[in-house]
């Protein structure tokens, strides 16, 4: 398992498969990585960086009730936004992250560095894992990504 963005990029591209992120958390961090690799426009379809719950749901088909019921951190939303990802750029791939960076818990009580990457794919298996991470707003936000970028390589078999 790598989150090596160079490895990810050629195996997709080896593969001729696309992808797309979802962010709220990394806001725009993963596919930021991701497109720093020459040649990943042949694989990067676009990212979206959602904060809002507005944006959640209106950019990536979030429902408005579950954002309501559950908050942003939740593995129902982390879920939904790598869904909506793959459904909104057409991608055979979607990667979400969603969490709380700090510092201090969200208005919900959901402590910091509580997170929840969701790993879409066009066969309609998606898979969503926790995390709990530590060392304050700016390691917890690099840690996410390195987080969403090796779900993406054990997605490859890179």
């Amino acid at each position: 398992m790598t989150s090596d963005p160079a490895a990810i990029i050629d195996r997709a591209a080896e593969l001729g498969l696309t992808i797309a992120t979802a962010e709220s958390l990394t806001a725009g961090a993963v596919v930021a990585r991701l497109v720093d690799v020459p040649g990943a426009s042949a694989v990067i379809a676009g990212g979206a960086a959602c904060y809002s719950y507005s944006a959640k749901s209106r950019v990536l088909g979030v429902d408005a009730g579950l954002l309501v019921s559950r908050g942003a951190v939740a593995p129902e939303v982390a879920t939904a936004m790598a869904d909506g990802a793959l459904a909104l750029y057409g991608t055979d791939l979607a990667v979400a992250t969603t969490g709380v960076a700090g510092p201090g818990p969200d208005e919900r009580g959901v402590p910091e560095g509580t997170l929840w990457v969701g790993l879409a794919r066009r066969d309609g298996e998606t898979s969503v894992r926790e995390l709990h991470l530590s060392g304050g707003r700016a390691r917890i936000r690099a840690a996410a990504v390195d987080a969403a970028l090796e779900d993406l390589g054990s997605a490859l078999g890179c």
